[in-house]
């Protein structure tokens, strides 16, 4: 069994020792306020951080920690504020996944003082010293995963084409996007060069395809202005979507545009809504990452840290935050369609089938 997955699904036998040490260091340290976690979300406009912040929370309460579980709807001084309170607090750790990955430098250096550690969870925090840790998946091979899913479905390795594609990418304040979006690009961009691919709009730099808050609805409003603007009398093939939600906004403004054969759009995260589309034939593809295993992977890192342990980590090398490198662990993510969903997001429990209905 993972080792990771043990503390979120069924905790371990040694759970009890564990929160038996995690007591006594919050008696040293003046009370049960040691005993809390605090975790700073970023929206529950999207279903996969409600699942994050969930999933965070009873795991870290099966290891005995009361859990502090704020969300700040995309509002970069909120979250500001909501760990600055956390901080004051006293919490014993910080896991934060930021809505602006540069606007928390200054309750990180609190949290530094007060000798609280700090977990990156999935978005990597810029410009700061005060990263302990990251705990996210591999989010070049999110990228290389849906580009590869578009060169095997229009089968570039045969076809001459030309195919008509689009790219989006998502909001340039989530440190991801350019990861995403960097996986993607290196598959992408030789049939591009190559004229297979054909970008009819030209924008493919990343300050040209981002999507403001990952929000569906700026996605569809731009997916309009593309078809309108040019694909009059021209099919798009391919749209390059680096998540549900966006996938959703632009599947929406393809259908109010005639499509009735829809191109190849893909996705991320497995959003049940968009699982659904894959089964209808809206969307093609999603990118399947487990939340149970990254909320495992995070409560092993904080506990580590607060046993005075050094948290596993598999990448020293790839996330520079502009201060340093931070030790990250990075899950592997699951390229999903309709030929595997039951398998990958059912049968291990994700999704409930019934939701599918």
């Amino acid at each position: 069994m993972n080792v990771n997955r043990r503390h979120l699904i069924t905790g371990t036998v040694g759970a009890a020792a564990v929160a038996l040490t995690a007591s006594a260091c919050a008696s040293e340290d003046g009370g049960d306020a040691k005993k809390t976690v605090g975790i700073a979300m970023p929206t529950k406009t999207s279903e996969r951080w409600i699942l994050d912040g969930d999933n965070l929370k009873k795991a870290f309460e099966d290891e005995g920690y009361k859990v502090s579980l704020q969300y700040a709807n995309d509002v970069p001084d909120d979250q500001v504020a909501q760990v600055e309170t956390m901080v004051s607090q006293n919490v014993s750790a910080l896991v934060v996944a930021a809505i602006d990955n540069k606007s928390l430098n200054g309750p990180l250096a609190q949290a530094k003082e007060a000798d609280i550690p700090v977990i990156a969870y999935d978005r990597l925090i810029l410009g700061t010293p005060n990263v302990d840790y990251y705990a996210t998946f591999d989010n070049t091979q999110v990228g290389t995963l849906q580009a590869e899913y578009l060169v095997t479905a229009l089968d570039l390795a045969n076809q001459a084409g030309p195919f008509n594609i689009e790219l989006f990418a998502g909001a340039l304040t989530d440190n991801n996007t350019k990861y995403f979006f960097g996986g993607a690009w290196a598959v992408l961009e030789p049939y591009i060069t190559e004229g297979k691919l054909v970008v009819k709009s030209g924008e493919v730099e990343l300050d040209q395809i981002a999507t403001e808050n990952w929000d569906g609805a700026v996605a569809q409003d731009r997916m309009d202005n593309l078809l309108s603007t040019h694909y009059k009398g021209e099919q798009v093939h391919a749209v390059l979507s680096p998540y549900d939600g966006i996938s959703r906004g632009i599947v929406s403004s393809l259908e109010s545009n005639g499509y009735t054969e829809l191109p190849f759009v893909t996705g991320q995260d497995a959003e049940v809504e968009s699982v659904k589309y894959i089964i209808e034939g809206r969307q093609a593809m999603t990118v399947y990452k487990d939340t149970r295993e990254l909320a495992a992977t995070t409560v092993d890192m904080v506990l580590a840290l607060l046993d005075g342990k050094t948290p596993e980590v598999n990448d020293e090398e790839t996330y520079d935050n502009g201060e340093g490198v931070v030790p990250a662990m990075l899950l592997t993510p699951v390229s999903v369609d309709a030929t595997n969903y039951q398998e990958i997001v059912v049968d291990s429990g994700y999704i409930d089938a019934a939701d599918l209905q």
